[in-house]
């Protein structure tokens, strides 16, 4: 059974994601408590992990590329390496390009969603590193796939997205969004074409939410003027 999936994300009023790009604060807010609103909200979403996209990751990463023994046997099953009760930190990673060096990110443990392409020697890295992996079908898109392993083999019943725009968007698409858990920060960014929450690659005429509807749960206003809303997502209702 796949995890209840709460995409948890800080934006400007505008939806805009970089942060270095938002006004400040308005004089006699501080800029750190703002900041520090994100993880204090995450803690209260009372989840076992988080999931994000290569480039997020690579963040974490401390490793480079390296010779490493292939032991023998089959690499290519899910992995389960020593979890010793952390929560994880999953890593949309189909080509297998992070070098993590280390089995964790953050303190939490590192599970890398890969396509079915990535070689041997990338496996037994990871390996050596303890991470832990699984497939998501040949070209590591199949997110269905991906998040019933979690649940399945790892035993994850709720986990944040807090991705870029096109991983969310993505996962959207996917109809894998529980619930939208937004912060917005009293900040404005302003320029078309910058990321934003939602970034779903596809033609025009494609609605990667469609088919879905989204519930108030609660909206609440923290310290310095951030405003934390959430969402249910839904089955939108028939036609009438």
């Amino acid at each position: 059974m796949r995890p209840k999936i709460i995409c948890h994300m800080v934006s400007s009023i505008d939806g805009r994601l970089l942060t270095d790009r938002w006004t400040p604060p308005a004089a006699g807010i501080d800029a750190d408590l703002l900041h520090g609103h994100y993880d204090r909200v995450a803690a209260r979403l009372d989840a076992e992990g988080w999931i994000v996209g290569r480039k997020t990751m690579e963040e974490f990463a401390d490793g480079s590329p390296r010779a490493v023994r292939v032991p023998a046997g089959n690499l290519r099953e899910t992995h389960i390496a020593s979890r010793s009760g952390r929560n994880v930190a999953v890593a949309i990673d189909p080509q297998g390009r992070i070098h993590y060096g280390k089995d964790n990110a953050g303190g939490d443990h590192v599970i890398a969603v890969l396509g079915e392409r990535v070689p041997d020697a990338y496996l037994a890295e990871l390996r050596e590193d303890g991470v832990s992996y699984l497939f998501a079908g040949p070209d590591g898109q199949d997110l269905h796939r991906a998040v019933d392993a979690l649940g399945d083999s790892f035993g994850i019943r709720r986990i944040l997205l807090e991705g870029g725009g096109r991983i969310n968007g993505a996962f959207l698409k996917a109809g894998l969004i529980d619930e939208v858990s937004l912060l917005v920060a009293p900040a404005i960014d302003g320029l078309a074409g910058i990321p934003s929450i939602f970034e779903y690659v596809g033609g025009a005429e494609e609605q990667p939410a469609a088919g879905r509807s989204l519930r108030h749960v609660a909206t609440e206003t923290l310290e310095g003027g951030m405003v934390w809303l959430r969402y249910r997502v839904e089955p939108a209702p028939a036609p009438a």
